[in-house]
């Protein structure tokens, strides 16, 4: 190992009780590669042990990577205080391409934020949405019956959809074509309650559906 000149790093630890920063980084493995010039890593933790006095700060971890040689280190540190959950997410450098797309929020996901989520990832295989909140914007437009005046998303690569604790809003959203439209088969992972939830609209809505492209 110490003899390669480049090397790739991804890591996803969950529940450990301490966060990696770039000291940690450094003492327990680039330090051990001497020939290495050129170093790419995407590090990500969850942490479920809720102790708010010890969380570290983003500034924090940004300093201890101020040596670093390779790339410019970019974190981001996310704290999600109903679900007593914490988030920590280094990596060295912006990706050119994404593939894989999860995102979990105490917020909800507005239809408007899915566009823009696909606007910044345009050759994204695989979403996952994780949220316990309902689309607030969604229900004001069916409340107005201005469901018709959306932006159809439109999925160019995605062949993966899971959905975990979610609204039905989410997983209508992306059967009806009204408002999404897939391009290849796409593999749609979500709990049984869920689907039952929605199933009373398959019938009534069916010219409409992408029953043809999920499986």
């Amino acid at each position: 190992m110490s003899n390669l000149e480049k090397r790739h790093l991804y890591l996803n630890v969950t529940d450990r009780n301490t966060f990696i920063d770039g000291d940690d980084l450094k003492t327990n493995i680039i330090n051990h590669l001497s020939r290495v010039n050129s170093f790419v890593f995407n590090i990500k933790l969850c942490n479920s042990h809720y102790i708010e006095t010890d969380l570290p700060r983003n500034e924090y971890i940004q300093q201890s990577f101020k040596d670093f040689k390779y790339n410019r280190v970019i974190s981001c540190f996310d704290h999600f205080q109903g679900s007593r959950y914490n988030q920590c997410h280094i990596y060295s450098e912006l990706f050119k391409r994404v593939y894989e797309v999860s995102l979990f929020d105490e917020r909800p996901v507005e239809h408007d934020f899915s566009l823009q989520i696909l606007q910044s990832f345009p050759f994204m295989k695989k979403l996952t949405i994780n949220t316990r909140k309902a689309q607030i914007n969604e229900r004001r437009r069916k409340s107005k019956n201005d469901v018709e005046n959306v932006s159809i998303i439109n999925y160019y690569h995605l062949i993966e959809l899971q959905f975990f604790q979610a609204y039905e809003e989410y997983l209508e959203e992306s059967l009806l074509n009204t408002k999404t439209c897939f391009l290849n088969n796409v593999y749609l992972f979500a709990a049984r309650e869920l689907l039952e939830k929605v199933a009373d609209n398959f019938t009534r809505d069916s010219p409409r559906l992408n029953g043809s492209k999920i499986h």
